[in-house]
């Protein structure tokens, strides 16, 4: 059996070897969507709206997934930080049982539920066609990302960030190729339109799928040797579901949190609305590379908990932050000097630049408290103790943004920079709020901080 380097690899080493590959992953799953709204921006701008709402609706799918992922990754850690191999396995066979049945009742509810839900986010006639045309395709592919994710879990508990790369930068170069075959056709290939966008996306998840799950066959982790691990057993599901359950609210709360943060944006009108969408993205796209370190950060201690290896913990996280911190100060320059241009490729008007700009020069200070709060939350599920994430999360996305902004914006009138200013309070008190509760924990565990 190969040696568990999380255990005894120099920290600074494993940081960067599992870091690096997990955000130019995440930069290229950012590019293919780029790629996707290209080109469905070239069928229509209703088309462009069927698009929007059905990433709202995929976006909650994925929450869950997400959450059951973070899970297989913290139990099978722990299970390999222990030297428990077969433990691990019966982890990876349960993780994938379980993440499959929850795909496909995912897929089955979203089929009989579509229309009612689209109607109710505000889709209409056009739009609303478009959206269950393109949705009802997306779907198919539901099954084979969503085990993807879970095998790919598995693939990070043993620092393999890099298998994962490989498929998003291999989607992205096949989107673009895919893409505009699938729209328009081409020889033996009919004209599928805006559904060819899903079609491309299905097939390029099945694809996926295949290559992951050999890659976790290679690790020995997925073994087929006996069938009864892959059993569903209750008490397996049950440490699954409680794991995931705080980091699948976390996600839905994010995503209810940015349309209600929209919301209050609107009080300004369109123009700011259409600043705060491009500068939400070009935040996301900086923030991207300090993403990386939250795989590090919970690989490493999920199996260095299990081994109580608790000085490397220690060890990682105060790397984890600093490495962090210097990425947030040159993403703070980069910002100072180049900002404005990145804002200029999205938009031309001159207030909406001059405000986007604005939102991006306030937000980048907060990079810093995005920093803590990620790696506190990595931190947290890979000791198995994420219970208070979506507290905070509500807190940092619900709570406070519906009683300072209503405050600021609807009954003082502030603003559009206050409001900016407002934003910035929350997180840095919810960054305070969940690192001072980490180091609470790691100190019950005996786990100098």
């Amino acid at each position: 059996m190969k040696k568990n380097e999380l255990l005894t690899k120099d920290i600074n080493t494993l940081i960067k070897q599992i870091a690096i590959p997990s955000s130019i992953g995440m930069f290229f799953n950012t590019m293919y969507n780029v790629v996707d709204t290209f080109y469905v921006g070239m069928i229509s701008t209703v088309a462009i709206t069927a698009l929007s709402y059905s990433f709202m609706v995929f976006f909650m799918i994925l929450s869950i997934s997400m959450g059951l992922s973070s899970a297989i990754t913290a139990h099978v850690g722990n299970s390999l930080g222990k030297h428990k191999h077969k433990l691990s396995q019966i982890y990876v066979a349960n993780g994938i049982t379980f993440i499959a049945s929850v795909s496909i009742l995912l897929s089955f509810l979203g089929y009989l539920f579509l229309p009612e839900i689209f109607t109710l986010l505000g889709a209409r006639d056009e739009s609303l066609k478009l959206s269950l045309e393109y949705t009802n395709v997306i779907l198919i592919g539901t099954v084979p990302m969503l085990i993807g994710m879970g095998a790919n879990a598995a693939l990070i508990a043993k620092g393999d960030t890099k298998s994962y790369r490989n498929t998003l930068v291999f989607g992205f170069v096949l989107n673009l190729i895919l893409n505009p075959l699938f729209i328009y056709g081409y020889g033996i290939i009919p004209t599928f339109g805006f559904e060819g966008v899903a079609y491309a996306t299905v097939l390029i998840q099945f694809l996926t799928f295949f290559y992951i799950l050999f890659k976790l066959y290679k690790t020995d982790l997925l073994s087929f040797k006996i069938p009864k691990m892959f059993f569903p057993d209750i008490r397996i599901y049950k440490q699954l579901f409680t794991q995931a359950l705080p980091m699948s609210l976390n996600m839905f709360t994010m995503s209810l949190g940015t349309m209600l943060i929209m919301y209050f944006v609107s009080f300004y009108g369109y123009k700011t609305v259409a600043a705060f969408g491009i500068g939400y993205r070009v935040e996301q796209i900086i923030l991207l590379p300090m993403l990386g370190l939250n795989t590090a950060v919970s690989a490493i201690v999920a199996n260095n908990y299990g081994a109580k290896n608790f000085d490397r913990i220690t060890e990682v996280i105060h790397k984890a932050l600093k490495y962090g911190f210097i990425m947030a100060t040159i993403g703070i320059v980069f910002l100072f000097f180049f900002g404005k241009y990145i804002i200029m490729a999205f938009d031309t008007n001159i207030e909406v630049i001059e405000t986007a700009y604005t939102y991006v020069m306030i937000e980048s200070i907060i990079f810093f408290a995005f920093i803590t709060i990620f790696i506190s939350n990595s931190t947290l599920q890979g000791i198995k103790q994420p219970f208070i994430i979506p507290y905070v999360s509500m807190y940092r996305q619900i709570i406070m943004p519906v009683i300072l902004l209503y405050i600021g914006v609807v009954y003082f009138e502030c603003t559009v920079t206050t409001a900016w200013i407002l934003i910035g309070i929350i997180i840095y008190s919810a960054a305070i709020w969940i690192y001072i509760y980490m180091k609470n924990k790691l100190k019950e565990l005996k786990i100098k901080i």
